[in-house]
């Protein structure tokens, strides 16, 4: 029963503890299964009171040195938002393995803190673990949180010197901390080198790939080299990898912000002919190239015809909304 309260995340007047208690009660004696089982339900139902008996039930029963039960209590907590309790359960397990060290630094980094998640990645190697490629690209992704491009250089050098083998992840991990930092030479050099290693493993590299290209261009956009990021958006569309929503959100940032009218037309004409917005997601940034690249007319264009489409079932998006008069303000304030 508390299985598959777990699974279906169905907890009902019945509480798994409830379920538990009936069970010792007939003498039936908990193993590991039971503890994980019971703290994943408890987590859907956000029972934070019925987790901490179950926590003590754990240390009563000798299962507190079982790394995936303690691994099950730290992702409890952090689940309801008790970090350090999830850190006390995590310092309070010896000896740690591996994965309470990934997990905890994932925690921090989720929950962003990712001051701490650097600490204890640092402690981590001061007891001479090597860790999980998870806990190295969580870690860079931290650097990027942070902006600490000094450890993200430190991380690199890490990863190099440890032989460590790089995947598609990291890398793009490595590429979108870079560019997040404003060191796009280190963020183009590690594209380029993902990029010719991965040819070979094209099929099952692609989707992460395209996750490397979009923090590549994403990473031109932020800094404000828009010429780059219209050339490197136009490398990917002819080359083996689709551009997807999040491509074309930077792509179209970088036109607004240059000013780039003739691209930014390319762009939409590129978005309507591969079906690429059906979610409506891209509306908002081709209105607000129109309107910065001063051909308000189409902006008001596409507006229009958002207005037409959804008529029937609700109305433009605030966000649409906000850009249209923002175009228009624009359009006001412009020398003539």
């Amino acid at each position: 029963m508390i299985r598959k309260q777990a699974e279906n995340g169905d907890i009902t007047r019945d509480t798994p503890l409830l379920y538990y208690i009936q069970g010792l009660r007939t003498g039936l004696r908990p193993n590991g299964q039971t503890f994980m089982y019971l703290l994943k339900a408890l987590v859907s139902g956000k029972n934070v009171n019925e987790g901490e008996e179950v926590h003590a039930s754990v240390v009563r029963t000798g299962f507190a040195s079982s790394e995936f039960v303690s691994g099950a209590l730290l992702g409890f907590y952090v689940a309801n938002g008790f970090t350090c309790k999830a850190r006390q359960v995590f310092d309070e397990m010896p000896p740690l393995g591996l994965v309470l060290w990934t997990l905890m630094i994932r925690a921090y980094v989720c929950l962003t803190l990712s001051g701490e998640a650097l600490e204890l990645f640092r402690t981590m190697r001061g007891v001479g673990l090597m860790p999980y490629m998870v806990a190295v690209a969580t870690v860079v992704s931290a650097c990027s949180l942070l902006g600490d491009l000094g450890f993200a250089k430190t991380m690199h050098c890490f990863i190099e010197k440890s032989g460590i083998e790089v995947d598609a992840f990291v890398s793009s991990s490595l590429i979108n901390t870079y560019g997040e930092c404003g060191s796009l030479d280190d963020a183009y050099r590690i594209f380029w080198e993902t990029a010719m290693k991965n040819v070979v493993l094209f099929d099952s590299m692609l989707e992460r790939d395209v996750a490397s290209w979009n923090s590549m261009i994403r990473g031109f956009a932020n800094v404000g080299q828009y010429e780059e990021t219209l050339a490197l958006f136009h490398d990917m569309e002819i080359s083996v990898f689709r551009p997807n929503t999040l491509t074309l959100l930077s792509t179209l940032s970088a036109c607004a912000s240059n000013g780039a009218l003739e691209a930014g037309a390319w762009i939409h004409s590129y978005v309507n002919n591969n079906d690429l917005d059906r979610d409506g997601s891209v509306d908002s940034s081709l209105i607000d190239m129109y309107s910065k690249c001063g051909d308000i007319a189409k902006a008001v264009q596409i507006f229009e015809d958002l207005q037409e489409e959804t008529s029937s079932h609700g109305h433009p998006s605030y966000a649409n909304w906000q850009c249209m008069d923002m175009g228009r303000m624009l359009c006001a304030t412009s020398p003539r």
